[in-house]
């Protein structure tokens, strides 16, 4: 991909450490609150404090992926390690099963979660490395069911479109962006590919308001964006791999959204950087009525 040998628009000097000693961290959230967490290799939910220190609240024991939070702050985390989307209060320091999967099937590496405008969760389970068996899953009311076996290349973060009538997702190999229309009744739509990204892995997405989306790239070490008029221009990238190391996800963040956090998975710290002219678009954070929190016959 020819956008790999440009320079990249954001120095690498002007990419900030927002918080260190966290445990290769690969999900990330911010709560209605602004309070940003991260998960650990090892199952750990930091808190990530304004002094740069990052506080563990609660682990799970085994390695979290993608985090989101709902209305009340709590945290739902993919934990690949249970094959199970969990869920941390971080009030009360509690950690519950969310689910395990559907009756028509379990999930086998639940990786990253988005929630839509109506409350619905939406779970990419990314399978095997180059095994073809991906899938995406839905947990509505309570209820695991699985919602589309299209993306099957290892899908991986995904997030829902700013007018929640669709369901982007990167799939890590080989690297794309696709996009899955959320049908009238909820049902998924016909996969199409928006673009192709040879040469990365690509892993986390999240919208801007001016239409892009910024991409975080385990390999190589780079952060980019896409608008389809404007194709992929690389916003930060570092060959050294230390201060861009391995970048998974990525959330805007701050007054205005104004600014890009991603966790390094390849070191021990959060990095953090702003791209002039370019803001987040507000997530979705459902309420306990939307979630229609009651446990059903379909929950895995």
């Amino acid at each position: 991909m020819d956008a790999l040998n440009r320079p990249p628009r954001i120095p690498l000097e002007e990419v900030r450490t927002l918080a260190s000693g966290v445990d290769h961290s690969e999900g990330i959230c911010v709560t209605p609150d602004g309070t940003m967490y991260v998960g650990g290799e090892n199952g750990q939910f930091y808190r990530v404090n304004d002094d740069g220190t990052a506080t563990e609240v609660a682990s799970t024991g085994g390695f979290l992926l993608g985090l989101a939070s709902d209305a009340a702050g709590r945290v739902w985390a993919c934990e690949s390690a249970q094959h199970a989307v969990v869920r941390l209060d971080p009030r009360a320091g509690t950690i519950e099963t969310v689910s395990t999967g559907a009756p028509d099937g379990q999930m086998a590496t639940p990786n990253w979660g988005a929630f839509g405008p109506d409350g619905t969760y939406y779970v990419t389970d990314s399978g095997s490395w180059k095994g073809r068996d991906g899938r995406i899953f839905v947990i509505r009311g309570g209820r695991t069911s699985l919602w589309s076996t299209d993306s099957i290349d290892f899908p991986n973060g995904c997030a829902v479109s700013p007018d929640g009538e669709s369901l982007w997702v990167l799939e890590s190999t080989p690297g794309r962006l696709v996009r899955i229309p959320i049908l009238n009744d909820g049902s998924a739509g016909q996969r199409e590919i928006l673009v192709d990204l040879p040469g990365t892995v690509p892993d986390g997405i999240t919208f801007a308001t001016d239409g892009s989306v910024v991409i975080a790239c385990y390999r190589p070490d780079v952060v980019l964006r896409w608008r389809s008029d404007l194709g992929v221009e690389v916003l930060a990238s570092d060959p050294e791999g230390t201060v861009v190391a391995g970048p998974t996800n990525c959330v805007f963040y701050g007054p205005g959204l104004s600014r890009i956090a991603f966790p390094n998975i390849g070191r021990w710290h959060i990095s953090s950087m702003e791209v002039p002219g370019l803001t987040g678009v507000p997530l979705w954070f459902p309420t306990a009525e939307q979630l229609e929190e009651r446990r059903g016959a379909g929950d895995g």
